[in-house]
């Protein structure tokens, strides 16, 4: 899971942080009515999350191109 972010093209990785986003806020309301099935999911997005902000940035200070 960790590598197969840097395959995607930067409006892919936008376009699934915001969906991971969603995912999160969808997860913590399930968590405060009590219906979280797997507790450590919320660690799990939150660092995929933070991956794909990383690759983002990355593409913004010109680090990574969509050649990489």
């Amino acid at each position: 899971m960790k590598n197969s972010f840097k395959d995607l093209t930067l409006e892919e990785m936008i376009a699934k942080r915001d969906e991971l986003r969603k995912q999160y806020l969808d997860i913590r309301m399930d968590r405060v009515l009590g219906h979280v099935e797997n507790p450590l999911a919320i660690r799990n997005v939150k660092r995929q999350i933070a991956r794909l902000n990383t690759l983002i940035h990355e593409y913004a200070l010109g680090i990574r191109t969509s050649a990489n």
